[in-house]
């Protein structure tokens, strides 16, 4: 009975194993297929321009060998064949065509990061030969560690552990809107009309985006971390993607003297714009004390007592630069920070897709380029018309350093008019 019983269960798997034989069989030569041929009309489409193409099958103005080969009757089967091996081999062609397309966009794509990473290459090899000394301009801080920077002076390293980025700001070089962009990524601000994370950066407004207390920085680990802040540090130097934005040292300058001196703004007048002019304006008497009565009457500092100002002794012996005009080297401290992105505000827009690309956010943000600083380089001329040869020469000794570093040209028609 068990004998009896294997042999028909060897007779059905034999029979199940013949079925499969010819119904493979049958699929290769085309006999019948599983899965029903559905031509989709763009293969149709490609089959009618093959006609135009060739011309009609039937036309009475075809030459003698179609002719010849038309009165041979064609088996259905063979036509059949020959229109799907037509169809296919216009359809590998189009894919083809659409391969070498694709190709060729990639090649496009590869030739353009590699130029940008070439330029790249060189922003950071130019610092980096700077801050090993081989060239001859020197700047304070350049051989100091780290672990030498006094926490104050970490203030301007924005941290966004979700992400892994550090990025250092830098005053009148688009810092606004790669501020928004941080608290975008970061999710550090909630929108009061949804209730939820802003997802635009240009939806949030410029005043809220400079609070301090709104981006976590450096100079905020000792709080968070106490002393394991600067081990964490190290840590995330190593390891996250850094970057900043420059821009050319002297039209910063008069960015910066534009827009904190060129209107009223309390704040900048009370701690400096009044400074300047009693200083250096020969004014007698008080000052108007708001920067609104100032304007008024129309006491407010020029360029020139501005540039006296940032040359005066006096200036750094009382504080540090503002951050407005502080130097770059002294905000981000490139010769302790390695940068794996050097932007430059000149070539913004390129430098912030392919920066968004390198930190593999493009999808959640994109940079808003909409309010663009109208301060350009074309304007230093007209700036320093009016200020002595030698206050240039002297200026310029205070900020070559960012000029040497970030690769600016000295601007020998300032310097030598």
């Amino acid at each position: 009975m068990a004998t009896w019983r294997g042999l028909r269960v060897a007779f059905l798997l034999g029979s199940l194993f013949m079925i499969l034989l010819i119904i493979v069989y049958w699929d290769d030569v085309g006999g019948f297929t599983l899965y029903p041929l559905r031509e989709p009309k763009q293969d149709m489409h490609h089959s009618d321009d093959a006609q135009a193409t060739t011309g009609p099958p039937h036309s009475a103005s075809t030459s003698s060998s179609f002719t010849a080969s038309s009165t041979t009757p064609v088996p259905k089967e063979r036509r059949g064949g020959a229109v799907e091996q037509q169809v296919e081999e216009e359809g590998s062609d189009k894919q083809e065509q659409r391969k070498e397309a694709t190709r060729e966009d990639a090649e496009e794509e590869m030739s353009h990061t590699t130029e940008v990473g070439g330029e790249q290459e060189a922003r950071k090899k130019r610092i980096m030969d700077m801050c090993s000394g081989k060239d001859a301009v020197d700047f304070p801080g350049r051989t100091r560690t780290f672990e030498q920077i006094p926490n104050r002076e970490l203030d301007h390293l924005i941290v966004d552990d979700t992400h892994q980025i550090i990025y250092c700001f830098v005053p009148k070089v688009a810092c606004t809107n790669w501020k928004r962009v941080m608290v975008v990524l970061s999710q550090s601000l909630i929108s009061p009309s949804s209730g939820k994370p802003y997802t635009d950066p240009e939806a949030i407004p410029p005043d809220i985006v400079h609070n301090s207390t709104l981006h976590l920085t450096f100079a905020k680990f000792w709080r968070h971390y106490g002393s394991l802040s600067r081990h964490l540090m190290a840590l995330k130097l190593q390891h996250y993607t850094k970057f900043l934005f420059v821009r050319d040292p002297f039209v910063r300058l008069i960015s910066a003297f534009r827009n904190k001196f060129g209107r009223p703004n309390e704040d900048f007048y009370r701690q400096f714009g009044s400074v300047m002019v009693r200083r250096y304006g020969n004014v007698s008497g008080s000052l108007p004390e708001t920067a609104a009565e100032a304007f008024k009457a129309g006491v407010k500092p020029t360029f020139q007592q501005f540039i006296t100002y940032l040359l005066d002794p006096e200036t750094e012996r009382e504080s540090v630069f503002n951050e407005h005009w502080r130097q770059v080297y002294r905000l981000c401290h490139p010769c302790q920070v390695k940068y794996d992105f050097i932007g430059r505000l000149e070539t913004l827009k390129s430098d912030a897709e392919q920066l968004l690309k390198l930190l593999k956010v493009e999808h959640l943000v994109r940079f808003p380029l909409g309010a663009r600083n109208l301060t350009a380089v074309s304007w230093e001329r007209d700036f320093f018309a009016h200020i002595p040869l030698t206050m240039r020469r002297e200026l310029y000794k205070l900020y070559e350093a960012d000029f040497e570093l970030f690769g600016y040209p000295k601007p020998d028609s300032v310097l030598h008019q």
